[in-house]
């Protein structure tokens, strides 16, 4: 055993953020700490880190443990280049070695000062220091001598992360490492720690990240600390099933709390029947009653629908932008029409916002023809939360901007009664917006963004700072809406379950448009060119494809589509008869038939699949 926390409790303000919680962390484990916002999860990282005192309980750690911990922010105040960042992480010897640095790569170096530094880093036995930093700078790929302020958000986080992996740690703690970085800085980071020797314990809601990486689950929810081996299908599976269990007993609870309620309560002609331990018992179950935890409510989304846009939203035709030298857009056609749901990806940089503005009409390109379609009504979530920028309002100026009512569908709502659907307490309401967390900021853009009717949602980044079931909710609300979604994200799973288009940045300016989302676009992208080769004389003519595809397989094509049809409705019904209330109270074997069945459907799905692209090849 690495670490272990022993009945550990902590209390923060009125909230219980730790309560007698127990954790056990095995070398190279890999444990994916999850829970709604603001339930402690940075807080227990930092209790692991050793950097917040507990209130009780007991902290076990391995002889010569090193920890290192990356927290959810990028710090404003770091000064330095990359190299004086990553070789902060080495403490003393790290700050010599990276005065060393500086001084040997100036222009006129003081030789003697440097001989100085030298001695002193060969009088501690650390001459491998520099090597060690080179190396995991070069890993990451940073710019070695780069300003630490100059670099972009993703670089930033390369290079804390390069801070915390210098000093070589037993356990690294990682609070949201994905933010900020594109798909590729994300799938790098992936194939990093999956090679990484020590333990993991990470935070994110990036779910194909924890797929890819985590062993094991652990859930903080309400104080306590669940934990659920075999990864995250596992873990949804068996919270889904916990908690059905949990208010199932509640519900016996209180319903035998009423019966002993009312037994207290007949009066003079219970007296003689009233013993001494059943009026103790009542008691006890009062205060177990009173010291109940309610599991908080989940986000209510309502999307309001505009008026029906025209049939066309927006044209482009050959269209093409750029900032100096450099091209961003290269003759780019495309065509977005009512009800398509567009994902943009693309790298950090590589234009996408600007793309957006282009779609919208905001921004007029260098060259080519936009057409907007008409009656659009726009609502627009902005990544860098720019309604947001008043952080002295409060929630309620944000929603109502004065007023006390809203109009939704049609009904008039209190702007505090809104507020609560997006878990606003009403004093939470009133505080100013810069006290507000990351995650509670990202809920109030979301409920502007659902207070007034639209036909084209417009999400840059909607998917930073919010936790699992918020981001579960938001994408059935997409999938369900009648309007247009153009949306810009670097969350994989996000993407594949809400874009039916993708436009994809490919380098040079180019940008290919494609059916489905991230996944889809893995298995159509162009395969990258072969190197040129010496001419090779000609061959034969190859036999004609048509004759390829016989009378049997055009039938078997022909009935595919309608087959897959079918066995994703089933697939459909019976992922809905599992979740329903009750599912889990039948017997095992009626539980596992459905299941068996919905393995196999999806076995089926895959088969059918892979045979129509088969076919379609041959076609």
């Amino acid at each position: 055993m690495l670490l272990g926390l022993k009945n550990v409790s902590l209390r923060i303000a009125n909230t219980q953020l730790l309560d007698q919680v127990d954790f056990t962390l095995e070398a190279r484990e890999r444990v994916c700490l999850v829970g709604r916002n603001g339930a402690g999860k940075s807080t227990l990282l930092r209790v692991i880190a050793g950097e917040q005192a507990i209130d009780d309980g007991e902290i076990v750690r391995a002889q010569n443990l090193v920890v290192a911990r990356l927290q959810q922010d990028v710090p404003a105040a770091d000064a330095g280049s990359v190299y004086d960042i990553v070789a902060d992480g080495l403490g003393e010897l790290g700050h010599l070695a990276a005065r060393y640095h500086r001084l040997a790569h100036a222009t006129q170096p003081d030789l003697a000062q440097l001989a100085r530094l030298q001695a002193q880093i060969d009088a501690h036995g650390a001459w491998t220091v520099e090597n060690r930093v080179q190396a995991v700078i070069s890993r990451l790929d940073l710019p070695s001598d780069a300003a630490f302020a100059s670099l972009s958000g993703g670089q930033k986080r390369r290079a804390l992360l390069g801070r915390a992996l210098v000093a070589e740690p037993n356990v690294l703690l990682l609070d949201e490492p994905t933010n900020h970085l594109d798909i590729a800085s994300i799938t790098a980071l992936e194939d990093l720690l999956a090679d990484f020797d020590g333990a993991l314990i990470f935070v994110s809601h990036d779910r194909a990240f924890v797929r890819r990486l985590a062993t094991r689950i652990c859930d903080l929810d309400r104080g306590r600390l669940s934990s659920w081996p075999g990864g995250w299908d596992a873990y949804v599976k068996g919270k889904a099933e916990a908690l059905h269990a949990e208010a199932r007993e509640q519900a016996l609870f209180d319903k035998k709390l009423a019966q002993e309620e009312a037994w207290i309560r007949k009066g003079v002609e219970a007296r003689r029947t009233r013993s001494a331990g059943r009026v103790k018992a009542l008691l006890q179950m009062r205060e177990q009653f009173r010291q109940r935890r309610v599991r908080e409510g989940d986000v209510h989304l309502v999307v309001q629908d505009a008026e029906r846009s025209g049939r066309l939203v927006v044209e482009l035709n050959n269209v093409s932008h750029g900032y100096g030298d450099r091209v961003l857009i290269r003759r780019l056609s495309t065509l977005v029409l009512r009800g398509d749901k567009v994902g943009i990806i693309g790298p950090n940089g590589a234009g996408k916002t600007t793309l957006l503005n282009i779609l919208l009409g905001r921004l007029t390109p260098d060259s080519g023809e936009v057409r907007l379609g008409t009656k659009l009504e726009i609502a627009y979530f902005d990544q860098l939360r720019s309604p947001l920028r008043d952080e002295d309002k409060t929630a309620i100026d944000a929603i109502g901007d004065g007023q006390e009512f809203i109009e939704i569908n049609g009904a008039r709502k209190h702007v505090i009664s809104y507020l609560q659907d997006f878990l606003f307490t009403p004093d939470r309401a009133r505080v100013p917006v810069r006290v507000l967390s990351g995650g509670e900021r990202s809920r109030l853009l979301l409920a502007q963004l659902f207070c007034k009717p639209s036909n084209l949602l417009v999400l840059d980044e909607p998917t930073n700072d919010l936790d699992m079931e918020t981001l579960d909710l938001l994408e059935e609300r997409l999938i369900e809406y009648g309007g247009t979604v153009l949306l810009v994200s670097h969350d994989r799973e996000f993407l594949d379950n809400v874009v039916t288009r993708s436009l994809v940045f490919e380098g040079d300016g180019r940008i290919g448009d494609y059916v489905g989302g991230y996944a889809d676009w893995l298995r159509q992208r162009p395969s990258p060119a072969p190197a040129p080769s010496a001419p090779k004389p000609p061959a034969a003519a190859p036999p004609s494809t048509a004759s390829r595809l016989s009378t049997r397989d055009r039938r078997e094509l022909d009935g595919l589509p309608r087959r897959i049809e079918q066995l994703e409705a089933e697939q459909t019904e019976l992922a809905a008869r599992m979740t329903a209330p009750g599912f889990y109270e039948q017997p095992r074997e009626s539980i596992a038939a459905v299941e068996q069945r919905l393995a196999q459907i999806e076995r089926d799905l895959a088969a059918a699949y892979a045979r129509w692209e088969a076919l379609e090849a041959l076609r």
